[in-house]
């Protein structure tokens, strides 16, 4: 049996976390300001595919404390990736993988730039979850994630991580190419998450309840698609309508960075919207939506 490292442990952490360890998987958390309440209470999800508490969890403050461990699964916001060094080395032995569970691009480079590319493989959450409160997640909606190497191509420590997932009641596909996967993640996230910022701190269902609302969003996922198609990733333009048809469900989904600046939180600028910019425009696209929204989120950043 594989044993696992959650570092991160927010909402995406903590419920896939908490997911494999409901499945009879070792699995340890690396928890901060959480740390006593979980030690204590242990770590409850309410799910749309079913209730768990986990009364005892194994966790820790210190990567020391959790040791080696044969995988460590990346949850922290991309804010945080300055400490990638000092918090994943100690638990680290000659086999062991990293899975990054991170939005965005450039995650997946900075941690092969530290530990080895090969070690490295990718996760795209598709899935709507909220960390409520200490030792609490709130799961609404979707759950499905895509798992592929961060070097393109399938591999049997792919299989057996998809498959691990999947023995835990997760929807888990294989992504031979994951780059794609992670551009089809930004057509959802770069609209939504940067929009919900900007128009003032709202959900997902009042932004698209505005006015221009959908227009706004169709607009930038339309130069997304058109900077991953650029790149060499095949995403047609009914990619689009499937992710507005997956979104209006939702209702009042607060997306993460936007709770991240209602809050006061660092925000993943670089990682959701700064990188992706900057390989489009790279590759030729234009993309003036994306360029303002990228500007006005930073300009709020600096005022708020």
């Amino acid at each position: 049996m594989r044993s696992f490292a959650i570092v991160g442990a927010g909402a995406v952490g903590s419920y896939y976390g908490g997911r494999l360890a409901a499945a009879g998987n070792n699995v340890r958390f690396l928890l901060r300001s959480d740390y006593h309440i979980v030690n204590k209470k242990g770590l409850v999800v309410e799910s749309i595919d079913g209730d768990f508490h986990l009364p005892e969890v194994n966790c820790a403050t210190t990567p020391e404390e959790i040791g080696l461990v044969d995988v460590v699964i990346v949850a922290w916001k991309a804010t945080s990736n300055h400490s990638f060094e000092e918090v994943i080395r100690p638990m680290l032995h000659k086999k062991t993988v990293i899975v990054t569970l991170q939005n965005g691009l450039g995650n997946t480079e900075a941690l092969g730039e530290l530990f080895g590319i090969n070690r490295v493989l990718g996760v795209m959450c598709f899935v709507c979850i909220n960390r409520i409160e200490a030792g609490l997640i709130r799961h609404t909606g979707g759950g499905m994630i895509a798992m592929g190497e961060a070097v393109p191509g399938v591999t049997d420590r792919l299989r057996e991580l998809v498959a691990i997932f999947q023995d835990a009641n997760v929807v888990c596909e294989m992504a031979e190419n994951f780059a794609e996967a992670q551009w089809r993640k930004l057509v959802w996230n770069i609209p939504f998450n940067g929009l919900c910022i900007t128009e003032g701190g709202i959900d997902t269902g009042e932004l698209l309840a505005l006015p221009d609302g959908e227009e706004k969003v169709r607009a930038l996922m339309a130069e997304v698609i058109a900077g991953a198609r650029a790149l060499g990733f095949k995403i047609g333009d009914s990619f689009a309508n499937t992710q507005l048809d997956r979104t209006y469900p939702m209702g009042p989904y607060q997306p993460s960075s936007m709770i991240d600046f209602v809050n006061g939180y660092p925000v993943e600028v670089e990682a959701i919207w700064g990188e992706p910019l900057r390989r489009a425009k790279a590759a030729g696209v234009s993309t003036p939506r994306l360029e303002e929204l990228d500007t006005r989120i930073r300009a709020m950043l600096k005022h708020r």
